[in-house]
This record gives C-alpha cells, sequence and structure tokens, in this order.
C-alpha cells in the first residue's frame, strides 16, 4: 500500500543538543494535536466516507502524517542525544530520563502520555470532516507556538516551518473534500437538513448574515 523512501521529508540536521526545547516538540509527537494522533485519525476515518475522492485525501493525508512524525520523532532525537547528566537535570528531563532514558516516546510538553481518546472516528462523514479541519487548525497553531520559542534557531525552525505549512495544505484539501461533498448532496447532508446545522446552511444560501459562510456553503 505505501512506499517508503529512506529520506525524511525535509532535511534535519541538528549539531547543538537542547533537552528542553524537544520537551516542547515532543507535544507534535504524542500530544493531544500531535502527529500520531493525526495519522490514526485519517487513516482510521476512510474507511467510511462516501466516494473514493474523500477517502483517497484520508489516505494520502494520513500517511504523510506518519512522514511527519518521522521528522518530529528525528528533531527529539537530534535534541538529546549525547547529553550529559548535568544537562538532563537541569532542563527537568530527569523524570522523562528515569522512564525512557533518551528513547522518543509519545507525550505531551506537559508530560501527559498520548492516549487514542484524543482523536474521534464516528463514522459520520460530515463529523468526521469538519473534525479533521479543527485538527489541522490546532496542529498549525500549536506549530505557531513552537516557532515563537525556536525562531531564532535555524536548524530547529526551517523543519518546523516546513511541518507547519503541510498543516496548512490539509487544512486546504480537507475543505475540497467537503466541498465535493456537498456538491454531490450525500445523503449525509441531506438526513441534517431539518437539525440545527442545517437550518444554519439554509439561511445564509438565501441571506448574507454578515459571518463567514460554512466552507461546504
Amino acid at each position: 500500500m505505501w512506499n517508503y523512501e529512506k529520506r525524511l521529508q525535509y532535511p534535519i540536521n541538528i549539531k547543538t543538543p537542547n533537552a528542553k526545547i524537544a520537551q516542547f516538540i515532543a507535544s507534535q509527537y504524542g500530544g493531544p494535536d500531535g502527529e500520531i494522533g493525526a495519522s490514526l485519525r485519517y487513516l482510521s476515518q476512510r474507511f467510511t466516507m462516501p466516494n473514493r475522492m474523500t477517502a483517497a485525501v484520508l489516505n494520502d493525508i494520513g500517511t504523510e502524517e506518519l512522514s511527519h512524525l518521522e521528522m518530529v520523532s528525528t528533531i527529539i532525537h537530534q535534541l538529546t542525544r549525547n547529553l550529559s547528566m548535568e544537562e538532563i537535570e537541569k532542563s527537568g528531563l530527569g523524570p522523562y530520563y528515569i522512564d525512557h532514558g533518551v528513547g522518543v516516546w509519545p507525550q505531551a510538553a506537559g508530560g501527559i502520555p498520548f492516549n487514542a481518546c484524543e482523536f474521534q472516528s464516528k463514522g459520520d462523514p460530515v463529523t468526521d470532516l469538519f473534525e479533521d479541519l479543527a485538527a489541522e487548525q490546532k496542529a498549525r497553531s500549536t506549530y505557531d507556538n513552537i516557532l515563537r520559542v525556536v525562531r531564532d534557531i535555524p536548524e530547529i525552525a526551517d523543519p518546523i516551518r516546513f511541518l507547519r505549512s503541510r498543516e496548512i495544505v490539509h487544512f486546504q484539501r480537507f475543505g475540497e473534500a467537503k466541498r465535493e461533498d456537498c456538491s454531490k448532496k450525500s445523503t449525509v447532508l441531506k438526513a441534517h437538513k431539518y437539525s440545527t446545522f442545517g437550518k444554519i446552511l439554509s439561511i445564509r444560501k438565501t441571506q448574507d448574515v454578515g459571518i463567514s459562510r460554512p466552507i461546504c456553503c
């Protein structure tokens, strides 16, 4: 199903270890908006999409998120290799070191372990695609926060900027998939016609209410 190339999607060559920054970036490995959850979310949701095009989008993006997971884990590894015990203790990495050494393990910046409950697969295309749109924006926001910390360290900031840019592309592709579903008048949207969401869609099709239209309209 996949072809694996033995190279990173974007080159990473970090020469100066920094355990503190590694802990921040760990959030995009196993945190609530990280790459593990993203890849599992999309590769699980694809099976219940109403058409091949949308399923293919989820498959493509889910696969790319695995490559992003590889990038983030490489950054963490390069930031923590060859650390002295003094550096580990001063950076606050001590508790992590006791359990994992300098191995890469999925957790958030605050130390909370990865939990599969951080993502959903409802089997409802509308619900799942809206979650996907939100997930990409949350990931982009997290990368924005990381960039504020590492903006003056090009060897870290450059690959992080690349990852951020891909979250924006993913958001756009999910938007295209959502509009495609709406244009085909899928049975899922028909079932929502008289729901609160459906009423909002009807209002926005007939009048300008002065706010942004939903992405599927």
